[in-house]
C-alpha cells in the first residue's frame, strides 16, 4: 500500500473521528429526559464492556492485565479517569441544558490550551504566531467576561479538563485503548453504585424500558469508543500536526447545531467572542502549517 493511500486513509479516519465527536450532541439530545448522571453511568458501563470485547478480539488481554502490576500508572490513570468522567458529565449536561454553544467554545479553546500546557510542562517553546493565537483567545474570553458580566465557566472547564487529561495521557506509557479501558474500569464501581443506589428515573430499570430506549442507552458505549478507534487509526497514519487540522470539525458541528438546529441565544457580543477565537485558531493553523512545511523541507535536505 502506497504512502499516499495511507495518508488518504488517515485523513478519512481522522475526519470520521472528529465528525462523530461533533454529531454526538444529536445522540444525547435524544435521551435528554434522562438525568445527566444516569447517562454518564451508561456511557461508562457500556464503554467498558465494548472496550473489553475489543481487547479480547485483538488478543491484548495479557498485555492489558500486565499494567495492573504498575501502581504508579494505575494512580495516574485514576486521576485521568476522574478528569475524563467529569468532562463527559459536564459535556452531557451542557448539551442537554441549552449550553451547546458553550461546549463548542470550550473545544475551540482546547487546542490553544494544549499549546500553553506544552510550554509549561513539556518544555515546548511558543512561536510568535502561537503567542498571537493565545493572546487573541484570551482577549475573546475577557471580552465575554466584560460583556456578559460572567466567566464562561462551562467552556473553560471543558477545555481545561480535556487539555489536562490529554497532557497526562501524553506522558503515560499506555496506548489509547488500554488506557480508556482502565479509566472506564476505575470509574465502573462508582457508576454501578450510583445506578443501584441513586438512579431514580423511570429509565433506570432496563427491564421496564422499551427495546428502543435500551438500544439508545447501550449506544453510549459506541458513541464513546468508535470515534476513539477512528482517531487511533488516523493518528497512526498522519503526523500530529496534520491531525490538528481536523480538530475544528467537532466544535463547528456543535456551533451549527446550537445556533440553527436548537436555536440557542447568540447575541452580537458572543459573536465577537467566537470571532476572536476563530481568528486565534487561524493563526494557530497557519503556524502549524508553516512548521510542518519547514520540517518536511529540512527532512528532504537531510535525505
Amino acid at each position: 500500500m502506497s504512502l499516499t493511500r495511507e495518508q488518504k486513509l488517515g485523513g478519512i479516519f481522522a475526519a470520521s473521528a472528529y465528525t462523530l465527536w461533533g454529531i454526538a450532541p444529536l445522540y444525547f439530545k435524544q435521551i435528554d429526559f434522562i438525568p445527566t448522571p444516569e447517562i454518564l453511568v451508561h456511557r461508562i458501563v457500556w464503554a467498558f464492556l465494548l472496550l473489553l470485547v475489543v481487547i479480547i478480539v485483538l488478543k491484548q488481554g495479557r498485555a492489558t492485565l500486565a499494567l495492573v502490576a504498575r501502581p504508579k500508572l494505575m494512580a495516574c490513570l485514576l486521576f485521568s479517569a476522574v478528569l475524563l468522567g467529569g468532562n463527559w458529565g459536564l459535556f452531557i449536561w451542557a448539551v442537554n441544558n441549552a449550553h451547546m454553544l458553550d461546549a463548542s467554545l470550550g473545544y475551540y479553546i482546547n487546542p490553544l490550551l494544549n499549546v500553553l500546557l506544552g510550554m509549561c510542562f513539556l518544555g515546548e517553546r511558543l512561536r510568535p504566531m502561537q503567542w498571537l493565537a493565545v493572546a487573541l483567545a484570551t482577549a475573546g474570553v475577557i471580552w465575554q467576561v466584560i460583556s456578559f458580566g460572567a466567566i464562561p465557566w462551562i467552556a473553560l472547564v471543558l477545555a481545561s479538563s480535556f487539555a489536562v487529561y490529554g497532557l497526562i495521557r501524553k506522558k503515560l506509557a499506555v496506548d489509547a485503548i488500554k488506557g480508556l479501558f482502565f479509566e472506564s474500569l476505575l470509574l465502573l464501581p462508582i457508576a454501578l453504585w450510583y445506578w443501584w443506589a441513586l438512579a431514580a428515573s423511570p429509565a433506570a430499570n432496563l427491564m421496564q424500558n422499551s427495546l428502543g430506549l435500551n438500544a439508545y442507552l447501550m449506544a453510549a458505549g459506541l458513541v464513546t469508543t468508535i470515534p476513539l478507534l477512528c482517531f487511533i487509526a488516523g493518528a497512526r497514519r498522519l503526523q500530529l500536526s496534520t491531525m490538528g487540522f481536523f480538530q475544528y470539525i467537532g466544535p463547528t458541528f456543535m456551533f451549527v447545531f446550537g445556533v440553527w438546529l436548537y436555536q440557542e441565544p447568540f447575541a452580537a457580543e458572543r459573536l465577537f467572542t467566537f470571532g476572536l477565537i476563530w481568528l486565534a485558531l487561524c493563526c494557530y493553523s497557519i503556524d502549524a502549517w508553516w512548521a510542518s512545511r519547514a520540517k518536511q523541507q529540512l527532512n528532504q535536505q537531510q535525505d
